[in-house]
């Protein structure tokens, strides 16, 4: 009887290991690190690629840098794909947007594409509970898959930006960040804005829509996050706070709650020391319940908070 418990109890942990996530790991942040970390997922990006980052709002220094993410947008022959903000600043009109995505120098060296700068497009959310659709960039049809390359870092009202946000506000157009941001009350920003509480029905939104994105692709998207300046403020603050979180390095997965998830607890689980401090961006994160985000994600199907980490420098 005791053996068959114990082998009925290995049986069961195997089983919870299998159902664990892979989030790859690299502690080098570089050109050469994001196409070995591309490579160690194991999927070939094909076809028609979009690249989805966030060029960063005019004044704000800590974005992905296109010296950063040459050797993988090259890779993957991608395309970087961006849409417009809900909010006055240098990035709300497509005119101003390209102004700023030639001032930090990708239009230089990538293919560039506004998604929303001619038309947007409605896609199906699984998840109605706020979203009865998602407003998303009307050239997003024109791609075969996407990589998500997110910075991880805070956000003013998110609590944390990481892949789950830049699939749901970074690939919705102009209405489409409206209506998420106020729980599908409305697409108009002057609107939208006034309505942006309870709090949690904006981050139940924000996992709706990052699924609708992931669903809408075919499930043809990598994620990765790349962990540096690490700010409390979002790269869509024009006027952010100076990173106290230095940098950890690189992470990336299949499985966009995960990888955010993983993300989380290396910023929770982090020792810090003046100079290198994890506090300010764990007090972001809670005071804004922005886990909720990754906790709702995995409710509604999108993804699982189990994972285990491969750190691929020790390969």
């Amino acid at each position: 009887m005791k053996k068959a418990l114990i082998l009925f109890a290995s049986i069961l942990m195997s089983i919870g290991a299998m159902a664990q996530s892979k989030v790859y790991f690299t502690k080098e942040i570089s050109p050469e690190s994001l196409v070995k970390i591309y490579e160690a997922l194991g999927v070939k990006a094909e076809g028609r690629v979009a690249v989805k980052i966030s060029t960063g709002e005019g004044g704000n220094p800590h974005y992905l840098k296109p010296t950063l993410i040459r050797n993988l947008v090259e890779e993957v022959n991608g395309t970087l794909v961006e849409c417009c903000t809900a909010y006055g600043g240098t990035r709300q009109d497509p005119k101003k947007h390209w102004e700023t995505i030639h001032e930090h120098g990708f239009d230089s060296i990538f293919a560039v594409d506004i998604m929303d700068e001619y038309d947007q497009i409605r896609i199906p959310t699984k998840d109605q509970k706020w979203l009865k659709y998602d407003i998303v960039g009307g050239h997003l049809a024109n791609y075969d898959f996407m990589i998500n390359l997110a910075h991880f870092k805070g956000h003013t009202m998110g609590g944390f930006g990481g892949v789950l946000k830049n699939a749901s506000i970074g690939v919705a157009s102009t209405a489409g960040k409206a209506y998420i941001h106020s729980h599908g009350v409305s697409s108009e920003p002057s609107i939208a804005w006034k309505n942006t509480q309870p709090q949690d029905a904006f981050l139940e939104s924000m996992a709706a829509a990052a699924q609708a994105v992931h669903n809408y692709m075919g499930g043809k998207v990598i994620y990765i996050n790349v962990m540096n300046n690490m700010s409390v403020d979002c790269d869509c603050d024009g006027h952010p706070h100076a990173p106290e979180l230095m940098d950890m390095g690189i992470l990336a997965s299949l499985d966009p709650v995960a990888l955010d998830q993983a993300c989380v607890e290396k910023v929770f689980n982090y020792k810090g020391k003046p100079g290198d401090d994890n506090k300010p961006l764990i007090e972001r994160i809670n005071s804004r319940h922005g886990t909720h985000t990754i906790d709702h994600a995995e409710k509604i199907g999108l993804g699982s908070k189990k994972y285990v980490i491969v750190d691929i420098d020790k390969k």
